[in-house]
Order: structure tokens, then C-alpha cells, then sequence
């Protein structure tokens, strides 16, 4: 009997409990809406008095995303800049030490009796075509000594110098310089129709210190003027500018070349 009397009020209970028929509609519609793939937006208040009080916002992250816009930044030194050329143009020049400039000078500020780290070899020599048949300019530099290798009877420099073509302007170069081997420096710019310039240059020692033969490979500048391109006689210790030339007469020299 008295377990009868527990089922009975179970029964009522569970009963009472029952969701409507209406309340369960709109519950489910509720759920439907709030799921729903539509785009939905809420009204939102804003004090900034920029925006409109009646503003809207989606509600969803698809939403938010649509609305963001990307961009890019390309930077202007960029060398790969297509506005740049990039052809690489070979330029050969021979550097050559003819004794009459009082170069070079050495500055031993290491005050060590055999070159040692520290020490100061400021220069300028005169500098002529590959083929040696017109006067181009000067060389203008100095070097640091950074290490004597006395294994190989020569001497390590950071070298910075600039090589100066008239009123063609001048191209600088940084790296190292090796006394007893070839050397890449690094070509780092330059003025007149060299600005802009960049690229490297390969350092051939023929007589130290006396006559070197460079190779440059140009990036960044208009095709070179055609007196300075030419086929170049061979480096070896033998090799020497001709006598026009070498006395600078007209047709032999670019205009205003640098001395």
C-alpha cells in the first residue's frame, strides 16, 4: 500500500514537470536561430560619436573575418626591385703603381717591429682600361693590417677604397685583401652613373704591390659608356700601359679623368 502511495506521487511529480507543447517550440527555435549559418546581427551602442548609435556588428567569426582587409609593404631598397637593373655588366681595370705618388705610405701604430694588427696602409695609384690603352683615374684608400701570415709571406688587410673614373664618377669597395692570392671585396655603391651601384669585384695580385688587375661584376646601373668596356690584355708582371697613355695625351684618357 504504501508503495503504491510513493508510485502515485512520483507520477506526479515527473507530470509536473512536463514542458509545454509551446515551450518547447520556442525553445527549439531559439536553438535553431542561434545555430543558424545565416549572418546575424545584434544592435550595438557605441560613445564614440564617430559611429552611428543604430550601428550593427556581425556576431560571428566568419563574419569578422570578411570584414578585415590585408595588405603588403614592399620596400623601396629592395635590390630585387624590378625598377633596378640586374643584368650584371663586366668591367676590367688594372691598377698600377708607377712610383710617383709617394704610395704607399705605412703607419706602424702598432709600434711592433714586423707588421702587426693595427697597422695603417693609407694609397692611391693610377688606374688604367683593361687594355690598357686610355688613363681611367686614381684608386683612394686605406688598409688595416688584420693579420701577418708569415707562413705565406704575406699580410691579411681590411681594404676600403674607392676607384674614381672623371666625371664618370667613382665606385667603392670593402673586403678583404690578401697579399699573396686572389680576392672578392664587395662592391658598396657609388656616384655619377655608378650610383646605385652594387655587385663585387675579383682582386688578381700581379707584382705586389705594384700592378693588380680587377674584374668587376656590376649590378644596378645602366649599360656602361663604351670607352670603358673593353677586351683586356691578359694580366702578367709584364704588363704595361702604352705610352700615350701613360702621358695622359688627348684620346688616350676619358674626359676629366681623375688624377
Amino acid at each position: 500500500m504504501a508503495a503504491c502511495s510513493s508510485f502515485s506521487a512520483l507520477r506526479t511529480i515527473s507530470s509536473s514537470v512536463k514542458l509545454s507543447p509551446t515551450t518547447t517550440a520556442a525553445t527549439a527555435t531559439a536553438v535553431a536561430a542561434a545555430t543558424s549559418p545565416a549572418l546575424k546581427l545584434l544592435p550595438v551602442k557605441f560613445t564614440n560619436s564617430l559611429f552611428s548609435q543604430n550601428s550593427r556588428l556581425p556576431t560571428t567569426v566568419a563574419a569578422a573575418f570578411a570584414a578585415t582587409r590585408s595588405f603588403t609593404c614592399k620596400s623601396q631598397s629592395n635590390p630585387t626591385d624590378s625598377s633596378r637593373p640586374t643584368k650584371v655588366q663586366e668591367l676590367f681595370v688594372y691598377e698600377i703603381n708607377e712610383r710617383d705618388r709617394g704610395s704607399p705610405a705605412y703607419l706602424r701604430l702598432s709600434q711592433k717591429s714586423v707588421n702587426s694588427l693595427g697597422d695603417l696602409v693609407p694609397f692611391s695609384n693610377k688606374v688604367y682600361s683593361g687594355d690598357l690603352q686610355k688613363r681611367l683615374g686614381v684608386t683612394a684608400g686605406i688598409c688595416i693590417l688584420i693579420q701577418n701570415l708569415p707562413e705565406k709571406k704575406a699580410d691579411r688587410y681590411e681594404a676600403i677604397y674607392s676607384f674614381y673614373f672623371g666625371d664618370y664618377g667613382h665606385i667603392a669597395v670593402q673586403g678583404a685583401y690578401v697579399t699573396s692570392e686572389d680576392t672578392y671585396l664587395a662592391v658598396t655603391g657609388g656616384s655619377g652613373i655608378f650610383a646605385g651601384v652594387y655587385g663585387q669585384v675579383k682582386l688578381q695580385q700581379i707584382v705586389f704591390p705594384f700592378k693588380l688587375f680587377y674584374t668587376f661584376y656590376l649590378k644596378g646601373i645602366p649599360d656602361l659608356p663604351a670607352e670603358l668596356v673593353s677586351t683586356p690584355v691578359p694580366p702578367s708582371p709584364t704588363v704595361e700601359p702604352t705610352p700615350e697613355a701613360k702621358a695622359c695625351e688627348p684620346g688616350a684618357t676619358i674626359t676629366n679623368f681623375t688624377n
